[in-house]
């Protein structure tokens, strides 16, 4: 592959590269990239912006996510938060901060893959920032949504009485990880191995590479009237969200082991490295699902969703919040998900 560096280009040249690619999708978009500041319409409706940073070393390792994946991902999991608060993300910015280790080709690896997820999701790319850094690769985006006043979904609306539900199902990305991870080991103790992923293993790389953000799930919503009393996207991992909930709620919740949603894949791959199905769907992580509460009258509006599963219930607050197990034994939920610091 051709090698151009960067600093040939400078920093100018580079947002010119990166801008010949960027085409305004939406409507709401009145300037994008060119200028000191994007230009938005926020046609009546509240707009929402939402921010996250991915560090090098920390939130990814490029020894087995290539950067079109890694710009893709980066996208999506700015887009959830958003759909996360029954809205619809149409801009986004995007800063990088990268190491002369990257070329130019490296950089329109990146941008090819952060364009692909715009497309995909009718997103604007309307501007950031570039700098280099002595740390690697760092990525900040900024989306931007928007969402009429009374149909904004947050965290604090959880009532008691009202389902506790998920969508899609849990663990996969969780599993995902460890089998690039156990890949990467045998690779570092002998560098002339070649990673051995098969065909079946596809879906749970999927989960954690290329993950997709619940656009379904909020058009659904909208189509059938159903608003959410509360709402989070699973990033840190479905115990982590449902005690964001009821804590900023008030209330307690109950869920069912048994109704924890959990693909074949997960089950056989769990397995064979000794890891408990339930640990996976509570603490894993980047599921990107949503997990969220509604009134029971909206129960037979989502009975034949294949992609929401009904996890329990909410309760007072006095109740905490448990994990009913097969066995019928309670055990009170922790937080054992991604920690920053």
């Amino acid at each position: 592959m051709k090698r151009t560096e960067i600093s040939s280009l400078g920093e100018f040249g580079l947002i010119d590269r990166i801008s010949e690619k960027v085409p305004d999708l939406n409507k709401h978009t009145i300037k994008g990239i060119g200028d000191d500041a994007a230009v938005l319409d926020a046609l009546g409706k509240q707009v929402l912006l939402s921010t996250d940073m991915l560090v090098e070393g920390i939130h990814f390792d490029l020894a087995y996510v290539n950067l079109n994946h890694l710009g893709y991902k980066s996208v999506i999991v700015n887009l959830s938060d958003i759909y996360a608060m029954n809205a619809i993300p149409k801009q986004i910015t995007v800063s990088i901060a990268v190491s002369n280790r990257f070329s130019v080709e490296a950089i329109d690896e990146f941008y090819d893959g952060v364009m692909r997820a715009c497309a995909r999701y009718e997103i604007d790319l309307v501007g950031g920032d570039t700098t280099s850094s002595n740390l690697g690769f760092c990525i900040s985006i900024s989306v931007i949504g928007y969402a009429v006043p009374s149909q904004i979904v947050y965290r604090n609306g959880a009532q008691v009485g009202d389902l506790v539900c998920v969508t899609g199902d849990l663990g996969a990305a969780y599993l995902g990880l460890h089998l690039l991870q156990r890949e990467k080991e045998v690779f570092i103790a002998n560098p002339k191995m070649q990673p051995e992923l098969k065909e079946e293993n596809a879906y749970l790389l999927r989960r954690f590479l290329l993950p997709e953000a619940r656009k379904d799930i909020i058009d659904f919503f909208a189509q059938t009237n159903i608003k959410p009393t509360a709402m989070m996207d699973i990033s840190d991992g479905l115990s982590s969200e449902i005690l964001h909930i009821c804590r900023q709620s008030r209330v307690g919740a109950l869920l069912e082991e048994v109704q924890l949603p959990i693909h074949d894949q997960v089950r056989k791959q769990a397995f064979e490295f000794g890891i408990d199905t339930t640990v996976a769907a509570l603490s894993g992580g980047e599921d990107y699902e949503l997990l969220f509460t509604i009134a029971p009258k909206y129960l037979e509006k989502i009975a034949n969703h294949f992609e929401i599963t009904v996890l329990g219930e909410i309760l007072p607050e006095k109740e905490s919040v448990k994990l009913k197990t097969k066995s019928g034994n309670l055990h009170q939920i922790i937080a054992q998900g991604w920690k920053s610091f």
